[in-house]
This record gives C-alpha cells, sequence and structure tokens, in this order.
C-alpha cells in the first residue's frame, strides 16, 4: 500500500499518523520545522518565569489519552471574570444574575427573534444589553468583523448552558479541581474531567505520542504540493522528490491550502478564508491574584487588549515565589499599528492599560516578559462565505484529500476536541484506503504483514 501523507507534526498531525499506524496502514509525517510538537511549546527564563505559545489549560482525559496523565499536576482553581465600567462581574453567573442585565435576558427568551448574523445570536442568547456592552465587543475584537458580519456558528465557542454550568462549578467546589467547564464539544464534561498541566511544559504533552511515530516523522520536510488528478490525491512532493500517496492530510490553514494543492480547483474558494492575527504581550509583576481571577475578559474597546490571563492562579509553579505574570491578548492584523508596534512600547501600552483600570499594578510592575506575534489565531467565521464552510466542514471535495486540527479545519476547537475529533477522522480515512478493522479476527497479523519491514524503512528514509 502507498504510504498516506501526513503535513504537519503538532498534535493533530501526530495523533492522526499514531491513529493511522494502529491500523496497520503506513504513514509519512512531513514537518517543515526542526521540531515536532506545533503550538504545543514552551520554556522557561533564567528569572524562572515560564511560558507557553498555545493552550495553558488541559484536561487530565486528553492527557491520559496522550499518555501523559502520569507526569500531569492538578490544576486546583480556574475561574473566569468580566471588567465593565470599573467593576468586575465573575462569568457567567455574576453577569447573569445582575440586575442590570438579567431582566433584558429572560425578556429576550420570550421574543421571536429571527438568527441571521452572530449580533442576532448574542442578543437572543444573553439579551440586548449584555450583547451589546459585553458579548459583541469580545466577538469583534478578537475576529476583527462587526458581529452583523460573522455567522451565528461563532456561538459554537461559548460553553454549555447555565445548568450545566451551575452543575459543574459546583463539582469544582467540592472537588477541590479546576472541572473543565466548556473546554470540550466532542466528549461530555462532568466532574471527573478536569485541568491538569504537564511537569516540564506543554511541550512534554506529545512526548509520548510523538515517541511512538518518531520513525516516520521527516524533519525539515516541507511539502511543496499535493498533486491530484481526477479529482484524486495521487502524490506529494517534498523538497523536489515526488512521493506517491494514497491519501492526505493536511493541518495547514485551509487559506494556505489551496496553494499547495495542484490538479483541481475545489479549494480555490477557501483561499479567501480569514484568520485573525494575534499579539500576546507578557509582563512581569510582584504578588500573586492582581486579577479577580485567572482570566479576565474586557470589553472596553478604549483598551488595546481584550482579555487578560493571569495563569500563576491557577498555576502559581510558572512563576516564582511571590510573582506573577499576566498575559494581555491583542487583537490586530498584519501590518497594522499594534503588529508594527516594537516590543517595549507595547509592553508599556499594555501596563498603561492596565493602570487605569487597577492604579497600584504600577508599583507592583517589575518588566516585560516578552512578545509573541502569531498571524493566524482565531477563524473568523464571516457570513460571506459561511455556505462554503459548511461544505467544507464536510468534505474538502477532493478524494483522498483531509483537512484536520483547529487551522485545517477552520474551526474554534481546544486542544481536547482536536483531538477527539482527529481519532474519528481517521476512521474515514481508514475506509477511504481500505484499512484493517481493529476487531477483524487475526487483525493484528494483517497488521504486521502490512508493516514495511526495518529495511524497507531505511531504504524510504
Amino acid at each position: 500500500m502507498k504510504p498516506i501523507a501526513v503535513i504537519g507534526a503538532g498534535i493533530a498531525g501526530l495523533t492522526a499518523a499514531l491513529e493511522l499506524k494502529k491500523r496497520g496502514l503506513p504513514t509519512l509525517v512531513f514537518e517543515a520545522g526542526k521540531s515536532i510538537g506545533g503550538m504545543a511549546s514552551s520554556f522557561k527564563d533564567a528569572d524562572g518565569f515560564s511560558y507557553d505559545f498555545g493552550a495553558h489549560f488541559v484536561s487530565n482525559r486528553l492527557a491520559n489519552a496522550l499518555g501523559a496523565g502520569g507526569i500531569c499536576r492538578t490544576v486546583k482553581h480556574y475561574g473566569e471574570a468580566v471588567h465593565l465600567r470599573g467593576k468586575s462581574y465573575s462569568y457567567p453567573f455574576g453577569l447573569m444574575l445582575s440586575p442590570r442585565f438579567a431582566p433584558p435576558a429572560i425578556a429576550e427568551r420570550t421574543r421571536d427573534r429571527k438568527v441571521v448574523s452572530a449580533a442576532d445570536w448574542f442578543t437572543k442568547k444573553y439579551g440586548q444589553t449584555l450583547a451589546e456592552e459585553v458579548a459583541i465587543p469580545l466577538a469583534e475584537a478578537w475576529s476583527g468583523a462587526a458581529a452583523e458580519e460573522l455567522s451565528p456558528a461563532i456561538g459554537q465557542k461559548f460553553g454549555p448552558r447555565i445548568l450545566k454550568s451551575l452543575y459543574l462549578n459546583a463539582a469544582a467546589l467540592v472537588t477541590g479541581r479546576a472541572v473543565c467547564n466548556g473546554y470540550s464539544h466532542e466528549m461530555p464534561e462532568s466532574a471527573d474531567v478536569y485541568h491538569v498541566y504537564p511537569e516540564g511544559g506543554m511541550a512534554k504533552l506529545l512526548e509520548p505520542i510523538a515517541n511512538e511515530v518518531r520513525d516516520v516523522v521527516r524533519l525539515e520536510s516541507p511539502v511543496e504540493k499535493i498533486l491530484v488528478e481526477d479529482e484524486q490525491v495521487k502524490a506529494v512532493r517534498v523538497k523536489g522528490e515526488t512521493i506517491e500517496v494514497s491519501a492526505a492530510i493536511s493541518t495547514a490553514p485551509v487559506h494556505i491550502l489551496p496553494k499547495l494543492v495542484s490538479g483541481t480547483t475545489a479549494l480555490e474558494p477557501m483561499a479567501a478564508f480569514r484568520y485573525r492575527p494575534m499579539i500576546f504581550v507578557n509582563l512581569r509583576f510582584m504578588g500573586r491574584g492582581l486579577l479577580p481571577d485567572t482570566v479576565m475578559w474586557v470589553p472596553d474597546r478604549a483598551q488595546p487588549f481584550f482579555r487578560l490571563t493571569e495563569t500563576p492562579i491557577s498555576m502559581p509553579w510558572l512563576a516564582p515565589d511571590g510573582k506573577t505574570l499576566i498575559t494581555f491578548d491583542i487583537g490586530c492584523e498584519v501590518g497594522d499599528t499594534y503588529w508594527t508596534m516594537n516590543d517595549e512600547t507595547l509592553a508599556q501600552t499594555c501596563l498603561d492599560g492596565i493602570c487605569e483600570m487597577y492604579p497600584k499594578l504600577r508599583r507592583a510592575f517589575i518588566s516585560p516578559g516578552g512578545v509573541i506575534r502569531t498571524p493566524i489565531s482565531y477563524p473568523v467565521y464571516l457570513m460571506k462565505y459561511e455556505e462554503q464552510r459548511q461544505r467544507f466542514a464536510n468534505s474538502t471535495g477532493v478524494d483522498g484529500l483531509y483537512s484536520i486540527g483547529r487551522n485545517g479545519e477552520f474551526a474554534h476547537s481546544l486542544m481536547e476536541d482536536v483531538y477527539w475529533r482527529t481519532i474519528r477522522r481517521m476512521g474515514d480515512v481508514a475506509d477511504y484506503v481500505g484499512g484493517v478493522p481493529e476487531d477483524l479476527p487475526f487483525a493484528a497479523e494483517i497488521q504486521r504483514m502490512m508493516k514495511p519491514s526495518e529495511d524497507e524503512r531505511v531504504r524510504a528514509a
């Protein structure tokens, strides 16, 4: 059997490779970078502050599935708040129970509002006051588009219903663990699913799964083209070499995928899909618990940032004793004022902004902790390509071509959902290429015979 090409060695690519390997299907993983892991990377500076590039929050269920449960610490607390008009409200209940927001939300339930855009969805979900003062400004900040231009599908990003949130919050108090609340849409959340953090940083999370497939990963091997004939994947070209494949699995952002594919126009509409660029500014302070909770949303349009995260509130080991780290999320566009601003000015801008909210923090400020810019962060669900997005969610339109992962699916998916969606999608790939079902009699023997010998692997490498 010709190998299946997996493009990218982040969590989605590595998960796909291991799942295909378990099914006895030959696989090659092509990674453009010098190391595996994608956005799941981390480092610790000389002063003892730890930084992650990617999600800080991982569930114990995902860690166990990846084989990293044994190296993870339990996170005991996690919470969110909203800063509005000089006051902080816990999220979601502090807002929903406020006399200012509760009556409009209740009244909205009785209205027959037609939901066409994200603005309609937020109004119907939260009531006009809360939608206009909190939900819509935040959505526009991290998408860079007006709520009237966004699809109501953007609501998929938000957490469970109020009663479910009440149950999960109560479970967190009883168990003394940070129970996951709205972090997975693919699997049920319960009191037994809680946040953990791997010893040594996020990069350690993928080590067990990476070790399982390391022999099929080719680093510094960017895929130049995915070759298609008669609307079917035939080969990939890597560093000038054409390799015949039975299927191709891409983790590339969907607006880049049309540039990789040659021999079809099926993917051309995806070239117009937009991702929101982001800047993450880290500042170091004396003290701990400077924010009302781990994450604080800031719908104030006058501020450059829309979210603040003080991770050491939940994971104190990420900063030295008596100190803390606050991360500022800034939505921007490549080449705009914030994107081109130097790191020192960005840090000062964020410090000035947070000190408008909490003046005492200026005396607690130690130093900047670094700036990360990424041109591809959140997918932007614009109404003008919503129909095409929904079609793409079901199929790429090319036989043997699959797109997975957060960027590859153009989805608001967190790490755990990426994992489970990838596992399920590999069943489709196995069906397409004619894999061996694991419950078939003598499946293990058949899979062993299908695997290439050591000599064949050496020749292929």
